[in-house]
């Protein structure tokens, strides 16, 4: 339940993080690096909050769209910055941070949920018809956009030629904005929990005023933030002898953040449709805007566009669909199905770390 009065730290924390963007632009300490990636973490859980009032006030299906719009605008900042932070390989990181949200999403965060909830309640049981829906956009708009681009022949994969990229990031557009139609309004009975929750209490006109504000602030201190440590980040993974692969799942983790601790507390809550809409919702936003949107970027700017995944993780990622699938098709989950996805997560990390 949202309160009518913001919390001083959606308010404070954005302020300090501005501060410490102008004061690691005077001064060059390794130490400050660190407070600035914490204020970087600030902003975007601030950024979100803020969201979150400003779709409590508008309304579905207004309201989903504003909260995964201000998550895009993160993921894209972010993305971007290191993209024109240069380095090599830079054309992949989209696809890499991309496909890192949804591994984690599908395995790490929903497979936690599920094990969190069995400990507590043994069963959980949740609405199949609006996870099957979700699962279902899934499925077609990541395969679309990961891993078709290594069969197109007009030019060589993993890439799309101009015009199928222009294509892809349309009908992926098209697709997610079709999801948040049948979601909030021809279906929106499907992704209801079938458990009693109270209802949210409307911000008045003032709270969300004050919060559109501090969400634009927000969003330009993480884009701010994000471009003065784009470097910082390419160095470090750099000097530990780690993939390029591994800035997408750091990128991943950092904008998951938010939504992933609401959706472990609604599984804890015994709000498992609760936290499979949150889990599955990010996915679709992560995939569905970002890659439209990180594809403009790179037509406008000129830089080319990495995006078919390789073999080994092309069968990690059709695992983790199928397991997924067949995880949540009774409408029922216990213990097991936690377990099975958050060890195919760890088969996942590992493997980035020793391909």
């Amino acid at each position: 339940m949202l309160k009518q009065n913001l919390p001083r730290w959606t308010i404070l924390l954005p302020l300090l993080a501005g501060v410490v963007y102008f004061i690691g632009g005077i001064i060059s300490w390794t130490p400050f690096i660190i407070v600035s990636a914490l204020a970087l973490v600030a902003s975007i859980m601030s950024a979100v909050h803020h969201a979150e009032v400003i779709s409590h006030r508008v309304g579905e299906p207004f309201g989903a769209l504003v909260l995964a719009l201000a998550v895009t605008v993160i993921e894209v900042s972010l993305i971007v910055s290191l993209m024109l932070a240069g380095g090599h390989d830079t054309s992949v990181l989209a696809r890499d941070t991309v496909f890192a949200a949804i591994m984690i999403i599908l395995n790490g965060m929903i497979g936690l949920c599920i094990l969190i909830g069995g400990i507590k309640f043994k069963e959980q049981t949740f609405t199949l018809q609006g996870i099957s829906s979700a699962l279902t956009i899934l499925v077609a708009i990541s395969v679309l956009t990961l891993i078709l681009p290594n069969y197109t022949t007009s030019v060589p994969g993993p890439f799309y030629s101009q015009e199928q990229l222009v294509f892809v990031a349309l009908i992926t557009f098209v697709l997610y904005i079709a999801f948040l139609f049948v979601q909030n309004i021809r279906h929106k009975a499907h992704f209801q929990s079938t458990e009693e929750e109270l209802p949210a209490t409307r911000p008045s006109k003032g709270t969300t005023l004050v919060s559109a504000v501090l969400l634009m602030i927000c969003l330009g201190t993480v884009v701010m933030l994000a471009e003065s440590l784009a470097p910082s980040l390419e160095s470090w993974i750099e000097s530990i002898g780690a993939p390029v692969s591994f800035s997408g799942v750091i990128i991943a983790c950092v904008v998951l953040l938010p939504e992933g601790f609401s959706a472990v507390l609604a599984a804890k809550n015994n709000q498992i449709q609760k936290s499979f809409n949150l889990s599955l919702g990010s996915a679709l936003a992560s995939i569905g805007l970002t890659i439209p949107t990180v594809a403009l970027v790179s037509i406008y700017i000129g830089m080319p566009l990495s995006l078919g995944i390789n073999v080994e993780s092309t069968v990690l990622f059709l695992l983790s669909l199928f397991v997924i699938i067949l995880s949540l098709s009774t409408g029922k989950i216990t213990i097991l199905q936690g377990i099975v996805l958050l060890v195919l997560f760890l088969v996942y990390l590992f493997t980035i770390i020793f391909p």
